[in-house]
């Protein structure tokens, strides 16, 4: 019997690509699994502060074990911009095409096209708090390319290749992206963590 671990996230897309890289190792659930319909307020001004914050909501309101995380796109040129405002860039209604064209604008007539997604995750086991982080760093390009994936995947190509996250196919995305290494980085935790003991 696999163990159960809360994914706190209302995000389809996130849910299905931690399910995939998790899906031998443990059962994820999500926030509808636990019947949490409420909007987790993301009021830290950094990345791991987002993902605590998710993670001990759900800890402190359920009594689960759960995990939560929060990435940023960070653009050199832009001073690490959007960051930790990746998902509403170009406003609270967090639109993935306003936020793309946003990125491009400001980007125009920028040579230095050097970025990172970087994703901070969160985990909360037995009243133990455990921080993992994903970085892979590429560059944005100057039009979209590409219908898989979603965020800025489109404008977005990882170092050594040449097509964009969104052009790649999630089951490669799902293998080298930021998200995967911090999962991984959690996985590989969780592959040591003494269950038994910790009454897990």
């Amino acid at each position: 019997m696999k163990n159960k671990l809360v994914f706190a996230t209302n995000n389809k897309h996130k849910l299905e690509e931690v399910s995939f890289i998790l899906k031998d190792q443990m059962e994820i659930l999500s926030l509808k699994d636990i019947n949490c319909d409420v909007d987790i307020p993301e009021t830290a001004t950094t990345l791991e502060g987002n993902a605590l914050l998710k993670a001990q909501y759900i800890h402190e309101n359920y009594g689960l074990n759960c995990f939560a995380d929060d990435t940023g796109l960070e653009i050199e040129a832009l001073n690490n911009e959007p960051g930790v405002y990746s998902a509403r860039y170009a406003g609270d209604d967090k639109s993935s095409e306003a936020n793309m064209l946003k990125v491009l604008e400001k980007l125009e007539g920028i040579e230095n096209r050097k970025a990172q997604f970087r994703t901070a995750v969160s985990l909360i086991i037995n009243d133990q708090e455990y921080l993992f982080e994903g970085i892979i760093k590429g560059n944005i390009i100057k039009e979209k390319r590409g219908n898989s994936g979603f965020g800025y995947d489109p404008i977005f190509v990882p170092e050594g290749y040449d097509k964009t996250f969104a052009e790649l196919g999630n089951e490669i995305k799902n293998k080298i992206s930021h998200r995967a290494l911090a999962i991984n980085k959690l996985c590989n935790f969780l592959k040591e963590y003494d269950y038994e003991k910790n009454n897990f």
